[in-house]
């Protein structure tokens, strides 16, 4: 006799998580909440409303949701998003993201256009304002397509400013670059940036986590800022103020454990090398040394030629080198 596990194969377990993972409420830390609880994704589905509920910070719409959750729903987005050539990776998936997977709130999916590659493991997130100069687009450009010539993929978020820059700096490169979206693929074509996000598709990739329909909000806009700091080993501000999306990544790069660096010059940018974070000067900075630290940093390690100067975020060392 067949165990229920066997019957239900692979396959279905993927649609389960798809049908779980684009619920609005349900996350990676949440759906790790209820799979501590209930032990499978199937059980989670079979759980009554008042089991549900009993999980720690499940409130009733989320509870609702889950048991509203359509299977048949789930397996049609995804035959319909492999015909599209939208690739959907699950935490099970050996193709996942090694920088996200070991986050507590990795997300359960991600939704790319284009390929995420092994090789992408090796990366550094190049962010900063939708304000910027000319002077911050030009070195946030440069330095992009220096360390992409280098082999280190350039990742960062698709705004316009600072992140355009460093996607085109590492495509007109040659090099790999990934872009994180605060919205579901399937609204890139209102997208601003939507012919850049074609280019980075061949060259790279588009990746979210959101339902491929979801719009954008300020909260999913939040959320795509712990993932480019999570696909990444160093994150690094061109230019920033004193409050926005950038210093959002960078204090989630604090809690990852991710190597902070930033350009001196703006508000934003100079309370972080206050606080300890790697200063780099450009053009002076030394593009090979750099790149040799990025492929040696680990999360939550420190590479070799590097010496602690303070702390940034609760419980994560910032790293400067001397090198630099």
């Amino acid at each position: 006799m067949m165990l229920e596990s066997e019957k239900r194969g692979e396959g279905v377990e993927r649609v389960e998580l798809i049908a779980l993972g684009t619920l609005p409420g349900v996350g990676g830390a949440t759906l790790r909440r209820l799979l501590s609880r209930f032990g499978s994704l199937h059980a989670i589905l079979a759980a009554g409303e008042g089991e549900l509920r009993a999980t720690p910070r499940i409130g009733p719409r989320t509870a609702r949701a889950i048991r509203c959750a359509d299977l048949e729903r789930a397996a049609g987005l995804l035959r319909t998003l492999e015909k599209a050539g939208i690739q959907v990776l699950t935490w099970e998936d050996a193709g996942y993201p090694a920088g996200l997977r070991t986050l507590p709130d990795a997300p359960p999916l991600l939704f790319a256009r284009g390929r995420l590659l092994p090789g992408d493991d090796c990366a550094a997130a190049i962010v900063g304002t939708r304000a910027s100069s000319a002077r911050g687009r030009s070195a946030a450009a440069a330095l992009a397509g220096a360390l992409a010539q280098r082999g280190i993929t350039i990742v960062s978020g698709l705004a316009i400013g600072i992140d355009t820059a460093a996607h085109r700096g590492a495509l007109d490169a040659g090099g790999r670059t990934l872009a994180v979206l605060g919205c579901g693929l399937r609204r890139l074509g209102s997208h601003a940036n939507a012919e850049l996000a074609a280019r980075i598709a061949g060259q790279g990739a588009v990746v979210s986590e959101w339902h491929p329909d979801s719009e954008p909000t300020p909260s999913r806009l939040v959320a795509r800022d712990r993932v480019i700091s999570g696909l990444s080993r160093w994150v690094i501000v061109v230019e920033s103020g004193e409050a926005g999306g950038s210093m959002r990544t960078a204090a989630f790069a604090g809690r990852q454990g991710r190597v902070l660096a930033a350009l001196p010059g703006t508000p934003g940018a100079d309370a972080l090398l206050a606080a300890g974070a790697v200063q780099l000067e450009w053009p002076a900075c030394d593009v090979d040394a750099l790149a040799e630290l990025i492929r040696g940093t680990r999360a939550q390690r420190v590479p070799a030629g590097v010496e602690q100067l303070g702390m940034w975020g609760p419980h994560t060392i910032i790293i400067a080198s001397p090198k630099l």
